[in-house]
């Protein structure tokens, strides 16, 4: 089934007083991992038979990627996988007490467990969820002109993107809203309309000629036509034809992954510019629909793409267009169909996209629909129990180190002026960082949720979504506002609030060991916040200034340096090679790429700081900058499968793990740890390091 794409992410609200891990006379199970395990690495992962300057991720990983298989009912595996599984069992355990528990009417505990139960119940979902499909896709056949047709198209707007999140652009909706401050403004909230309506995960599915691409699209066809039918849908082949010409043409008119990632292309148009910049959509009718139209100015993200599909909505046939919004009503249903139609789902999207041959239990589904649809709900029963206190301290203090050894390294820059750093600098020490848990919680009390009806559960949550993000046009911008839910393995930089969250999820093994060597945790969770820290100064973060403003504040001398710099690791990473033939694209994952080697650097700089002089003890033989550098590298430990890489390197602003790991050879530390030297595979000459910050 499709999933959201900001659950992909790094693979892209009442205040909660935190309990106290359990703990017995042997302390926690944290601790006495960190006990048994001084060296905070993976040893028995590592293959020291790989010569570090040939092969560091070999080296570092190279035992566990000969002995794991994936998952069946995975695409991918990697240490992000580690703290998944734990994550998974904590949430089960969540559940399990929930199912169990008499929560009164009306509160969170209630609707969660209500939600469980009607989500879990495949028996009621194959006898209740068809005939509200075919409810909602009766609404679009009788459809009459184009006017129906744009509100039809408004209704369907959901607030499912986020154009500052490289994993996430764009919605399967024809149009989908992002609400955050204004780029010009950061005193409003303004409304981001963005390009969507394809069913597959990019533009480049519909348009390339790989051969790849092309049995996917041959497979797409009678894909549609399959769930078509089975939503009781005649002419199933028929409609599927003109379903997949449309997409093609709605592909074509999209903007790539690398243009989308241009804020500075965004303008901001009022309503009644629509009729006259982008003809072709009843811009009204539109609007009124999706609950915005005594919104007087909205900012438009993808300024062709909003033309032409626009045009499209006028050239198109009217029954093509109907065809599409039922197919669409369908696949946003995956979760909550009946069971052939989410097994023909999955093995759509799951197992032709990805090469993922087996789906994940139930439970593990109902853990990230949750997640997506109620994930403060949860992330208050799991902060309350699995995340205690002194994680939130320890996480807090190398948070700060690593800030003051950013600011450190943009004070020393040899060829930035004083103007640029003072602005930096002011950047950096002003960011807000969010750790575990939101400061204040998401109510939910207007959702209606039943234990009997999961098809409307899921589009009711939807509907309350986009309602909450709507609403925060009427409100100032909340700078402490969280974009994720603290049970998730992930971490986010917002360029707009010059914010930063971790979640609780991604504080846990194997990035985060309380107790644990300092060398290790720095290099794994240290360059975990060192990188979110530096996408405030990628290509993008870096067009924002201290308060989320989006102007330039570089000399134009300065901004030169940094292009260059910038251009140099897309050269650099243009050389890597995913599977034969499939390179990496430079370009589309430049900002990761920045953060990644600014972000090492400056962790590896407050680690050496957090030693206060005086040198790591040598573990396992292993000095203490060979373990930093072994833990960095360990994070990233991956495994694809060939359909699901391929989908990666296509569609994500994240190179793959293994040549994340690689952001080493930009480190100077890294080669005098292993003592690599010229003529070794990974070696640059000095002047061939990239040095972004």
């Amino acid at each position: 089934m499709k999933t959201s794409k900001t659950m992909i992410a790094l693979m892209a609200s009442v205040s909660l007083a935190l309990g106290t891990a359990a703990c017995s006379k042997g302390g926690t199970d944290t601790e006495v991992a960190a006990a048994s395990n001084p060296a905070g690495i993976n040893l028995a992962a590592m293959d020291k038979s790989a010569k570090p300057g040939d092969d560091f991720y070999s080296y570092a990983n190279g035992n566990w990627q000969k002995t794991t298989e994936i998952p069946a009912d995975r695409s991918n595996v990697g240490a992000f996988y580690t703290a998944q599984k734990e994550l998974e069992k904590r949430s089960d355990d969540l559940f399990a007490g929930l199912a169990k528990s008499d929560a009164k009417a009306g509160s969170d505990e209630r609707r969660l467990a209500d939600y469980a139960k009607a989500f879990l119940d495949q028996p009621g979902i194959d006898q209740r969820s068809l005939p509200s499909l075919k409810a909602d896709i009766a609404k679009y056949e009788a459809i009459a002109d184009k006017t129906a047709l744009a509100a039809a198209i408004g209704g369907t707007v959901r607030a499912d993107v986020d154009p500052l999140n490289a994993t996430d652009l764009q919605t399967e909706n024809l149009f989908g809203i992002f609400v955050t401050s204004s780029l010009t403004d950061p005193s409003k909230n303004v409304p981001y309309l963005m390009q969507g309506g394809i069913g597959l995960p990019d533009r480049d599915y519909y348009l390339s000629a790989e051969p790849e691409m092309a049995k996917i699209r041959a497979a797409y066809k009678p894909f549609i036509a399959k769930m078509l039918a089975s939503a009781g849908l005649d002419k199933a082949d028929e409609r599927a034809a003109r379903i997949l010409a449309l997409e093609t043409k709605i592909a074509q008119a999209h903007a790539s992954i690398v243009e989308t990632e241009d804020a500075g292309k965004v303008q901001t148009w009022k309503q009644s510019d629509f009729a006259a910049k982008a003809p072709g959509l009843d811009w009204n009718a539109f609007f009124g629909a999706a609950q915005l139209s005594t919104v007087p100015e909205i900012a438009v993200w993808q300024v062709e793409p909003a033309k032409k599909l626009s045009a499209l909505v006028a050239s198109e046939p009217l029954d093509a267009w109907k065809d599409w919004l039922a197919f669409h009503q369908i696949i946003q249903s995956g979760p909550v169909l009946p069971t052939q139609m989410h097994a023909d789902d999955f093995a759509f999207f799951g197992t032709t996209l990805n090469g993922q041959p087996t789906e994940q239990a139930r439970a593990k589904q109902l853990q990230r629909v949750v997640n997506e649809q109620l994930g403060d709900a949860m992330g208050q029963l799991y902060v309350a129990k699995y995340f205690p206190a002194s994680s939130k301290e320890a996480i807090g203090k190398m948070v700060d180190n690593i800030k003051a050894a950013f600011d450190k390294r943009i004070a020393a820059l040899p060829w930035m002026a004083d103007p640029t750093k003072a602005e930096a600098r002011k950047k950096v020490t002003s960011m807000h960082v969010g750790i575990g848990y939101p400061d204040s919680w998401r109510d939910y009390s207007s959702l209606e949720i039943k234990p009997d009806d999961a098809y409307g559960n899921y589009h009711r949550a939807q509907l309350a979504e986009y309602r909450h993000q709507i609403a925060k046009l009427e409100q100032a911008p909340d700078k402490n506002e969280w974009w994720m839910v603290p049970q998730i393995v992930n971490a986010v930089n917002l360029p707009a609030q010059n914010a930063l969250n971790f979640p609780a999820g991604i504080l846990q093994p194997p990035f985060f060991t309380p107790g644990s060597d300092a060398a290790a945790n720095y290099g794994a969770i240290g360059a975990v916040i060192g990188h979110e820290i530096s996408h405030g100064f990628d290509n993008l973060g870096s067009t924002f200034d201290a308060d989320g403003r989006m102007r330039n504040w570089w000399t134009p001398a300065d901004l030169t340096k940094f292009n260059a710099a910038g251009q140099a690791l897309v050269d650099q990473y243009n050389g890597y090679e995913a599977l034969p033939g499939l390179k990496l694209n430079g370009r589309q994952t430049l900002a990761e790429n920045i953060a990644d080697v600014a972000g090492l650097a400056a962790a590896y700089d407050a680690y050496r700081a957090s030693l206060n002089g005086k040198e790591a003890p040598v573990i396992d033989g292993l000095t203490g900058d060979q373990r930093f550098f072994i833990a960095y590298a360990q994070t990233w430990a991956t495994k694809f499968r060939d359909a699901a890489l391929r989908g990666r390197v296509a569609t994500d602003g994240h190179s793959p793990g293994n040549f994340r790991a690689l952001t080493v050879r930009n480190i100077d530390a890294w080669y005098k740890a292993f003592d690599v030297k010229p003529g070794d595979k990974l070696y640059l000459a000095p002047e061939k390091r990239v040095k972004v910050w």
